[in-house]
């Protein structure tokens, strides 16, 4: 079961769950840097249109791209017996990059979808825009933390 014909399943996912973090996180360093600062020069019902239109077409990509993550992860963790590390204290990284993730799906699929449409249609001002930005801003860099602790923990840096 470790190979099927020539290829090694366990690379796969690991690319497949490379490219998924790539266009999530990705796509969350454009709305942070990009697009949510230049809605702040608009009035708040262009903002929100503007914004509303952009999740629209986004928010499917970052639910596909977390989902891949996630099934990706866990065969890796299966397919190479990793399920050990999450009782040692030397891959802290590996709890953070689940930490982040299970933050993200929670926003992704709960959140977002039940709560913050609701909340941000009836409250749209500049504040609301800036809480928006505030809020984007950590949730990158808790991301862009557990891509660095990931890699560096893979690759023997901790």
């Amino acid at each position: 079961m470790e190979n099927i014909g020539d290829v090694d399943w366990g690379i796969v996912a690991r690319i497949v769950h490379v490219l998924a973090v790539v266009v999530w996180v990705g796509g969350v360093w454009f709305v942070t840097a990009v697009v949510l600062p230049a809605m702040s020069k608009k009035p708040s019902q262009e903002w929100l249109v503007e914004f509303n239109a952009v999740e629209r077409r986004f928010a499917p990509q970052a639910r596909v791209a977390v989902l891949l993550v996630l099934l990706s992860g866990l065969y890796m963790l299966y397919r190479y017996g990793l399920w050990d590390r999450f009782v040692d204290a030397r891959y802290w990284w590996m709890h953070l990059m689940v930490a982040v993730w299970l933050l993200f799906a929670v926003l992704l699929f709960v959140l977002e979808p039940l709560v913050v449409h609701r909340v941000i249609d009836r409250r749209a001002s500049g504040a609301t825009l800036k809480l928006m930005l505030r809020f984007h801003a950590v949730m990158l860099a808790l991301a862009l933390l557990a891509i660095f602790a990931a890699v560096g923990g893979a690759h023997g840096l901790f």
